[in-house]
């Protein structure tokens, strides 16, 4: 396979997660086991040169990219400032629901998950993802609870509308 070193590559660096030969050998047809194996030893060698910003290491049975170490402390700072760490599967549901019945009170979300949701909204209100947009005009004027523009961009929505339909996603 000619290209077989670029596959392999390109593989490990959009997995973000080790990959075994093994697993390389289930996406990539026709190529056997040890020349992956070859295929992933150049390619650490070529990205162990100075110039290169990353480093292919074993990690956990398997190869994965990672920055070299005389760049983590920037690395760390862009996921700072952008808050990069990925959301959990509970605060993605609850982004769902805010997202698709807004502007809704916490004791509704709260109603459909069925567990406490404040410090998910708290933690996506942080993120800059969910905002109060008011109170309900009932007793005890509840907050109510919608989506930002910074919503939008994370998702690559140009509007709510954007927002796929329930039928859409069976």
């Amino acid at each position: 396979m000619e290209n077989l070193k670029s596959v392999v590559e390109a593989l490990l660096f959009a997995n973000g997660e080790p990959l075994s030969v093994g697993e390389l050998k289930n996406v990539i047809e026709g190529a056997a086991p040890q020349e992956i194996q070859t295929a992933v030893d150049e390619l650490r060698r070529e990205y162990a040169d100075g110039s290169r910003a990353m480093t292919i290491e074993e990690v956990a049975g398997g190869y994965q990219f990672l920055t070299k170490p005389e760049h983590n402390e920037k690395v760390a700072l862009l996921r700072k400032i952008k808050g990069a760490t990925r959301l959990s599967t509970a605060a993605v549901e609850t982004l769902a629901i805010v997202a698709y019945r807004q502007p809704i009170k916490r004791a509704d979300i709260e109603s459909i998950r069925g567990v406490q949701s404040g410090p998910l909204l708290r933690a996506l209100m942080d993120r800059g993802l969910v905002r109060i947009t008011g109170r309900e005009d009932v007793p005890g004027s509840p907050l109510l609870y919608g989506t930002t523009p910074k919503f939008l961009e994370t998702f690559g929505l140009r509007s709510l509308n954007d927002l796929p339909k329930p039928e859409e996603m069976k």
